[in-house]
This record gives C-alpha cells, sequence and structure tokens, in this order.
C-alpha cells in the first residue's frame, strides 16, 4: 500500500530554499531530491515547504474527470457527451456500470485529481500530515504564531482528506501517528463511519479553537491554504452526512441535533466574520474569488487552485456548443435537473413521474407549467444553469445568436460528443460575455455558504421538524436567488422534499448531488434513465418538443451507495471485510 511506505520523496519549493528570492504562491512546489525528516524540521522554510506537500493530494474539483468530464455527468443532474461513442470514456463505463473492486472507471487517464486514484491520494494525504503533526513541535521554526497556524491547517487537512475517504469508501482505520516499518498490518481492522467522523469533528474542533488559524487568506499568495472557515464547513457537512439515512440506519435523532448544531454554529460563526451570499447567483460564477481583508467575494470558504488558467479554457472547450468552438458539448443538463426547477412564483412544476422512462411528468396543475412551453417563468437559477432551446445568447460575429438545439441546429440535439444528447448546454461557469479561452472563473468552489444554510434547514427539519430557523434558511437561499419565500403549513415530509430540491437547484454541477444521492439512499429512484428534450423547427419558425430517453443506466443498485474497496488492498490486509455487495 502506498500510504504505508517507511519514507517518501519530500518535494519542496526550490524558490523557498534560495536566498533573496521572490516568495511564490504557497502551492508553487518543485522537487528538490531526498531528504531526512531531520534535516526538513530542522529548518524553517522546509519545514514549510514539507506542509504544503500535504496540499498536492487535495483533488481538483470541476472539469477534470477524464475527459474533462464533471461529476455532474455521473449523477442524475447530467448526461456526459461522451456516451456511447467514446467507449473508453469514465461516463460511458460508469453507466455501464462497470465498477468492481479491481476496475474503478474513476481512475482512467493519467491526471492525477478528482477522483483519480483516490483512494491512494487520500491515504496519502493522511500520511502526510500526520508525520508533519508528528514532527511539527520539534520544528526549528522561530515564529510560535507560524507553528501554530500550520498545526491548524495539517489538522484540517487531515480531518479533509478522511472525510473524503469515508463518503466514499465508509468507515476505515484512524491512523494519527506515522506507522513504523515493523508495523503489522494483518490485524489492521476498519472502525466504524461514526468512530471516523469524531475523529473528523474532534480535529476540525482543535482547528477551529486555533488562535494563530486565520478566518479567510487575504493576499493571493496564501490562496488555497486551509482556514478556520474551512474546518467550520467540513465539519457542517462531515456531521450532516453521518446523520443521513446511509450512516445511521435507525435514524437517530442525537444525530441529526448535532449536525443542526454545528451548521448553525457555522453559520453564526461565519456570518460574524464576514462571510454572506454574494448580491447576484447568476454572477457568482463568473467571478474568481479575491483575497483581502474586505473581498468582494465573501460567500467562498474554499476554492481549489489548481491549474490556474487552464479552467477558464476547460470549461469552454469541453462543455459548449461545437459552433462556438468547443471540442465537445461535456456534461450536458438532463431534463430531470430542468424539471426540479420551480417556477418563478415558487410553485413545484413538476411532482415527479408516471412512467419509469420518466417521459410523462406528472404537473403541479397550480404552477402554471406547460410542457409545450416548458421554460417560461421558471426559477432565475435555471436561466443562470442550463442553455435551452432558441435561448438569447448574445451576439457573436455582428450578430445575434440564439441557442440552436434543435434538431439540425447548429448546435442541433444528436448522439454525437460534439453536440448535446439532452437538448441542454451547461451555462453555469461561463459567462455569455467572455468569448476567450483565457478569461473568466479560474477555481471551482467547494464549500460556500449558501451549502452551510442548506446543511442547517436539512439537519434541522429532521431533528425537531420544519421551524421557523428551517424556513429562515432556505428562504435565505431563496430571497438571494429572487424567489418567493416556501410556503407555509409543510410538514416535516414536505419540507424534506423542498430541502432535497433545493440542495439540487441551489449546487448543481458543484459536486453535492453525487454524494447528496447516496446518503438519502436514494440513487434506485433518481439514477435509472436520463431523459432530454428533443425540438423540431416548423416550417413557420416555431417548434414543437418531445420528451425522449437519452439513455439508460447500470449502476444504481445499492452496492453503489459506496464504492468497493481496490482489491490489492483487501488482498494486503486480510482484516479488512470488502463493502456490501462487492
Amino acid at each position: 500500500m502506498k500510504f504505508l511506505e517507511k519514507f517518501i520523496i519530500i518535494i519542496l519549493s526550490a524558490c523557498l530554499l534560495m536566498t533573496g528570492c521572490k516568495k511564490a504562491g504557497f502551492l508553487d512546489i518543485t522537487p528538490d531530491g531526498r531528504i531526512s525528516l531531520d534535516d526538513v524540521f530542522a529548518d524553517q522554510l522546509k519545514t514549510e515547504s514539507y506542509l504544503n506537500t500535504a496540499y498536492q493530494y487535495l483533488p481538483w474539483g470541476g472539469v477534470y474527470y477524464l475527459y474533462y468530464a464533471m461529476l455532474a455527468a455521473f449523477t442524475d443532474d447530467a448526461w456526459s457527451s461522451d456516451a456511447p461513442s467514446i467507449t473508453w470514456a469514465p461516463a460511458y463505463l460508469w453507466y455501464q456500470g462497470s465498477l468492481t473492486p479491481s476496475n474503478n472507471p474513476f481512475d482512467a487517464g493519467s491526471f492525477p485529481a478528482n477522483d483519480i486514484n483516490r483512494y491512494d491520494r487520500n491515504w496519502s494525504g493522511i500520511r502526510t500530515a500526520n508525520t508533519f503533526l508528528a514532527n511539527i513541535d520539534r520544528a526549528n521554526v522561530t515564529d510560535p504564531d507560524l507553528k501554530q497556524r500550520m498545526k491548524g491547517e495539517a489538522w484540517t487537512l487531515r480531518a479533509y482528506y478522511y472525510f473524503h475517504l469515508i463518503r466514499k469508501y465508509g468507515g476505515m482505520p484512524i491512523i494519527s501517528q506515522p506507522l513504523p516499518a515493523s508495523y503489522n498490518f494483518d490485524t489492521l481492522e476498519r472502525q466504524s463511519y461514526e468512530d471516523c467522523t469524531n475523529f473528523i469533528v474532534q480535529y476540525c474542533d482543535s482547528a477551529i479553537a486555533n488562535p494563530s488559524l486565520p478566518w479567510r487568506n487575504t493576499t493571493s499568495a496564501d490562496a488555497g491554504r486551509f482556514t478556520k472557515a474551512v474546518a467550520y464547513a467540513l465539519k457542517s457537512e462531515a456531521l450532516l452526512f453521518a446523520a443521513s439515512p446511509l450512516w445511521n440506519s435507525s435514524n437517530d435523532m442525537a444525530r441529526w441535533q448535532e449536525a443542526a448544531e454545528a451548521s448553525n454554529e457555522a453559520l453564526k460563526a461565519l456570518t460574524s466574520q464576514g462571510y454572506a451570499l454574494y448580491p447576484n447567483y447568476e454572477q457568482y460564477f463568473y467571478i474568481s474569488p479575491d483575497y483581502s481583508a474586505s473581498p468582494n467575494d465573501k460567500e467562498t470558504i474554499y476554492a481549489h487552485m489548481f491549474y490556474g488558467a487552464q479552467y477558464p479554457f476547460n470549461m469552454l472547450m469541453f462543455r459548449m456548443q461545437s459552433c462556438l468552438n468547443a471540442d465537445k458539448a461535456g456534461s450536458c443538463p438532463s431534463q430531470e435537473l430542468v424539471d426540479s426547477y420551480d417556477m418563478a412564483n415558487g410553485q413545484e412544476a413538476i411532482l415527479g413521474y408516471s412512467d419509469a422512462d420518466q417521459l410523462q411528468p406528472i404537473i403541479n396543475p397550480a404552477s402554471g407549467y406547460d410542457d409545450a412551453d416548458p421554460y417560461k417563468n421558471r426559477d432565475p437559477r435555471f436561466y443562470a444553469t442550463v442553455w435551452y432551446n432558441n435561448e438569447y445568447y448574445g451576439v457573436l460575429n455582428g450578430q445575434d445568436y440564439y441557442i440552436e438545439s434543435y434538431i439540425g441546429g447548429s448546435a442541433g440535439i444528436s448522439d454525437i460528443r460534439q453536440r448535446t444528447h439532452t437538448g441542454y448546454y451547461l451555462r453555469k461557469y461561463r459567462d455569455p460575455q467572455v468569448t476567450t479561452t483565457s478569461a473568466g472563473n479560474e477555481s471551482f468552489r467547494e464549500f460556500r455558504l449558501a451549502e452551510i444554510y442548506l446543511n442547517y434547514a436539512e439537519a434541522e427539519n429532521e431533528a425537531v421538524g420544519p421551524t421557523a430557523d428551517v424556513y429562515n434558511a432556505v428562504n435565505k437561499i431563496r430571497e438571494r436567488a429572487g424567489m418567493p419565500d416556501l410556503p407555509g403549513g409543510l410538514s416535516q415530509d414536505d419540507m424534506r422534499e423542498r430541502i432535497h430540491r433545493e440542495r439540487r437547484v441551489e449546487l448543481p454541477y458543484e459536486e453535492k448531488r453525487f454524494y447528496d444521492v447516496r446518503r438519502w439512499k436514494i440513487l434506485d429512484k433518481v439514477d435509472k434513465v436520463a431523459t432530454g428534450m428533443a425540438w423540431t423547427k416548423n416550417a413557420n419558425g416555431t417548434f414543437t418538443n418531445k420528451r425522449i430517453v437519452v439513455g439508460h443506466k447500470n449502476s444504481w443498485a445499492d452496492k453503489y451507495l459506496i464504492f468497493p474497496i481496490p482489491i490489492g488492498e483487501i488482498s494486503k490486509m486480510p482484516a479488512f471485510t470488502q463493502n456490501p455487495g462487492w
């Protein structure tokens, strides 16, 4: 196992080790050969650089699932245009149900990012953080405030890697110290999900209590470092997962209460420190986080900084209309995602489906929704997220351009990878006024304040019911989007459904839905089929539409709720138990 290696190659920033060199961003790391741990912790710059290496195992987020797909393509929110023509693409393999203990479709390719080799990479991050924490107290760091800040970062990093590990694979051994080469792994056993969550929370609390860990990064040189705000967000999410049906089969109310309290504490602490929802939902995804004591973007808690300027390039080239010179359509929104948006009057448009292929929507008669004119008067977040047929795009080459996703249009629906398969293209993240591939948002946000409001609303509703505090948290999100408040008098079940829907329309393409449907144990109800809307342009210039099945999936059974432990790891640890169904 990679995480059991006796020693590692220390990757250090050569710039930091050179006298008189301008200080680089903390993630600008270059190799500097093999040195001993004594050498590392005898020098302050080397100690800082060693902590930096613990960041190199973070996922990049966003567009880096082969081939430049987004995690949404592996959910009911989207369908990858790579399927069915690109049979080696992870999305196609996922739809086929190809996941096994010896073959993980996410591991295809060579980029060490996102879910590629995440089992190993999370353990590598844990191991590096453990080594740092075991040595930092003896390190030759003259500034005690800096030493304490670095400890806070390492605690949060280790907690982060553990959370990413357990939410995908279930409970793991809790290892908080570097392991000796003589350690006998034959007897190493997995610990419960609850025990692992308690470990995560313990060190999030330690980071939160650390007076030297800042609330936010105020200079670009520190962009990407973990902060006290990250620890709050991580604790909120970890406890929400632990309270959810997948890991709380007895529906223990104490777990929901703990999750609610953690999210409520996070909201109070973060807002007291200046965190706030960005005023404009659509524009929020067009800007890059800025770093100052009073930033323009006060909503972002953590944004991944890897790949920098290539992010906007890949957002345009691999998820846009081919007529705009894109390489492929990418992760195209599904009809199911479109149907989840309310009407502008606050009424639910589609209440479900009356057939297994989801081609016959159950329309809410009080909503005003018309399936022949489905994009009229919808939640503003729909227009900020999805390009649909005949929507006005902007001025291109001196002329007004409207999205031509109808059959035969310039961006017409088709089963080739350069065209949408669903009738929709992703609008989120790409400002239509930005036409170059070198401008736009340069990072992927993993934690933002809006999610904490929704975490709190969900946990509080489960623990207590639809109280005024639950309404206030959800309505805070809806108000920013320009939506009316939720209707009063909802039951706990009704509120649960509305919160689930609210998470979906507030957080699409932000890597939340993949894990939400698993922790709620609804994967088998939502992820069997993907549908779209095929439009035909009539001779008189009008359009007619038809709901279509884009594809069926074979990755919805209960065993897909958590991933199998890689077979090579199981074979090396006979006391380990494989996950159910694998």
